[in-house]
């Protein structure tokens, strides 16, 4: 067990091209038993250079030591719709609430000839890098490339745990997935801060799988099926994987898209490396056959919504949910149409 209560799943097999049937299955047991419990685990064998995270972290501790002088240059409200940048502590919301963070949005390179791009669609646009440190920009785009096959090869595993083809995902939902990264940043808190005050307050993910790398600070909470709260404590090597909304949706509910927080108790500072891999942006998101919608009802939730009850394309669910979290932004930017 990774922490408390997650369990490790070393997915080695799901990245070689010599793994047999029986391995591929298997392994797809293991992550379907946790998709149905409690919607996390942390995964090893995935071929993440460590070299890569400790770069990474170094540059991204770099940039989030400047003044906030020197990190606005690349503030998000210079990027309009495409709502990539830096935002300073307490500048993204939970559920109205500023959280106790500041952290800079990626996601996928588009080009500014990309239709989406042309037309302001929201979330689409080239990424903001800042000058220094220069390297930040070559670790986030590596972190992006690495990533990519790690999540299709979950992915792959959570098809088969559904007794669906193994490409199913591929075929019907990410074969042009939203891409989002961010990173993270927790300032040190004192002792005496309030309870009430969180580096992000209890919420859940927007798409189908998070991929998260954190560092040796820890500060992850899970909530577990009976309401209670468990600490998940860094494991040097380990990606945390959980579910999101558009995964509980799909399966009716029979997997979780689990309420986490972050609360930074370390005393010393904390980085986060979230990469959120999502539906195509004109994707709509149905609920597969013979599943029944069995999962959290509205007034269980985190939000109060009923993730089962949404329909429409999963652009416009991800930029009604970003707007909620940068409401002054949204103001500022618009909203387009999600159609080609």
């Amino acid at each position: 067990m990774n922490g408390v209560g997650l369990p490790t799943i070393d997915i080695a097999p799901l990245l070689s091209s010599d793994a047999t049937p029986a391995s591929r299955s298997r392994i797809a047991q293991q992550i379907d038993e946790a998709c149905r419990s409690n919607g996390f685990f942390s995964i090893i064998g995935h071929g993440l250079d460590p070299q890569l995270q400790k770069r990474l972290e170094s540059t991204a501790q770099t940039f989030f030591d400047l003044p906030d002088q020197e990190k606005s240059e690349i503030a998000m409200s210079k990027a309009g719709s495409a709502w990539r940048g830096w935002f300073p502590v307490g500048g993204e919301l939970t559920s109205g609430t500023p959280d106790q963070k500041e952290g800079i949005y990626f996601g996928l390179e588009h080009p500014v000839g990309h239709p989406r791009v042309v037309t302001g669609t929201a979330l689409h646009g080239p990424n903001q890098f800042p000058a220094e440190p220069s390297p930040l920009r070559d670790d986030v785009l590596e972190w992006l490339a690495t990533m990519r096959p790690i999540a299709d090869a979950v992915m792959s595993a959570i098809a088969l745990g559904l007794g669906i083809p193994a490409d199913w995902f591929a075929r019907n939902l990410t074969g042009d997935p939203t891409v989002l990264f961010r990173i993270f940043h927790y300032p040190a808190q004192p002792t005496s801060t309030p309870e009430n005050v969180w580096g992000v307050g209890e919420h859940t993910d927007y798409g189908l799988l998070t991929l998260l790398m954190q560092d040796h600070h820890g500060g992850l909470q899970v909530k577990r099926l009976d309401g209670s709260w468990i600490d998940v404590a860094p494991t040097p090597g380990v990606i945390i994987c959980n579910l999101g909304d558009m995964l509980e949706r799909l399966t009716g509910g029979q997997y979780r898209s689990t309420p986490h927080r972050v609360r930074n108790t370390s005393g010393e500072s904390r980085l986060s490396f979230p990469y959120f891999f999502d539906p195509s942006w004109t994707a709509t998101v149905p609920t597969l056959p013979q599943r029944d919608a069995a999962g959290s009802q509205p007034d269980e939730r985190w939000d109060g919504e009923d993730v089962h009850a949404w329909d429409g394309v999963y652009g416009d669910y991800l930029t009604a949910k970003v707007a909620k979290v940068f409401p002054q932004l949204f103001t500022t930017v618009s909203a387009p149409d999600t159609a080609e």
